[in-house]
């Protein structure tokens, strides 16, 4: 949707635009392999459009995507009218790979005499970020004077240490500098809120999900049972919490499977990850605490941190590395995050975010049938309840570890170079295969 919006958007200032009579967007490698399964079709119909994710109504965007299917026409950015077939113009060449990355798509305008006068390439790598072909591989460039200077774990914790602040007041401070405080606030605030509507939509439904493999959502039923249970039932079951942080996990990746409006964190397929741990610390871990907002902004901020660590340094795209550096980087930085939230040292945060990602190394990328369903709703929730496990045997340590979460992220990164493409979110390896062969 991004990339759709970006490039009508970058057409409309160079004055090309205005010259289009047509389009033509072309999916390549994963993307194409999983473009249908991810509703990656629809998002960049949307985006054509004028569509973001931010705005976009979820409940209506499947009837504006079908009304578009069926048109012969489309009004890009919502105000120029060309002409669309969807079927003849958004095209995936699942047996081409663009050289830079997996996950590629180029998309055209023509005028009326068919003649191409505007193009350009894109790369999604990962969390809802995108490159240009020119762009790739370059340094972003950075305006803004960051009071703290870091590229990686080891220098952070350093900037921590020699000013006698917690990992959260440095990225908070940073972030105040690029946006303001009121600002930081509000969109802490607002990550925060979509991460408990999302999961509040997810427990109210109990439908089946779309994409063809008839999977019924389990968190309403879920939920529903939890809920009726006695005091005496819970006490009856120690380990009930687990049940709950499930049910949250289920909630956020079911939505996420249907369309609806989640956080991407740090990647829309590990996006029931964080949310689940967030509320375990605010249902239960921060009872003893006052100020539970505030350990939620220290949470959502350090994990944030972790999160474009590992993005910097690595990759959070499943299609370049595979799993791990989708759940796998969610499991490190909701760990990490729950730490900070209940007071744990820097120390202690590093130590449980790489055994985080440490436990997910390896984790392949092989949605069946191309849809974040199977493995992916059961996959964030065994990663919620690792990073719950991880945060619990950090604390009970004095931080000390052997293996730093920077060697973690390099090993992670070099885990995924060596994995063949075919586990790594094209659909046509692991389970996705043997699925589809035994049913």
């Amino acid at each position: 949707m991004r990339i759709a919006k970006a490039f009508l958007d970058d057409a409309d200032v160079q004055g090309k635009l205005a010259f289009a009579k047509s389009i033509k967007i072309e999916f390549y490698g994963s993307l194409a392999l999983t473009g249908e399964g991810h509703g990656s079709s629809k998002a960049v119909v949307l985006g054509l459009l004028g569509e973001t994710p931010e705005d976009i109504n979820p409940d209506n965007a499947d009837n504006i995507f079908n009304e578009a299917k069926e048109a012969i026409s489309i009004k890009l950015l919502g105000k120029q009218n060309i002409d669309f077939c969807y079927k003849e113009d958004v095209i995936s060449k699942k047996d081409m790979f663009l050289d830079k990355h997996s996950n590629g798509m180029k998309l055209y305008l023509y005028n009326e005499a068919k003649e191409e006068v505007f193009a350009d390439t894109y790369y999604s790598i990962g969390g809802g970020f995108f490159v240009t072909e020119d762009n790739f591989g370059k340094e972003l460039t950075f305006s803004y004077d960051l009071p703290y200077k870091f590229k990686n774990s080891r220098e952070l914790i350093a900037l921590c240490k020699e000013h006698n602040k917690t990992i959260a007041q440095i990225i908070y401070e940073n972030e105040c500098v690029i946006n303001g405080k009121e600002e930081v606030c509000h969109m802490l605030d607002n990550v925060i809120r979509v991460m408990e509507e999302s999961i509040d939509r997810g427990c109210s439904k109990s439908d089946i999900l779309p994409g063809g493999l008839k999977i019924k959502r389990r968190a309403g039923g879920l939920y529903n049972r939890l809920t009726s249970l006695s005091g005496t039932d819970q006490d009856f079951d120690p380990l009930f919490v687990v049940d709950w942080i499930n049910v949250w996990a289920f909630a956020v990746s079911e939505e996420n499977a249907a369309g609806g409006q989640i956080i991407t964190a740090p990647t829309n397929g590990a996006s029931g990850v964080i949310p689940a741990v967030l509320m375990y610390y605010k249902k239960f871990a921060s009872r003893k605490f006052g100020d539970i907002r505030k350990g939620m902004y220290d949470f959502i901020l350090t994990a944030s941190v972790i999160g474009n660590l590992f993005k910097t340094n690595a990759s959070i795209s499943g299609a370049e590395v595979g799993c791990q550096g989708e759940v796998g980087v969610a499991c490190s930085m909701a760990a990490g995050g729950l730490v900070a939230a209940m007071g744990g040292t820097m120390d202690q945060i590093e130590n449980a975010a790489e055994i985080g990602i440490e436990h997910n190394l390896g984790l392949t990328c092989d949605p069946v049938g191309g849809l974040v369903q199977v493995p992916c709703i059961e996959r964030n929730a065994m990663a919620a309840i690792k990073a719950v496990t991880a945060c619990r045997m950090a604390m009970k340590g004095d931080g000390s570890h052997f293996v730093t979460l920077d060697a973690a992220i390099e090993t992670m990164y070099q885990t995924g170079l060596d994995m063949q493409a075919k586990y790594k979110e094209t659909s046509i390896g692991g389970l996705a295969k043997c699925c589809m062969i035994n049913c």
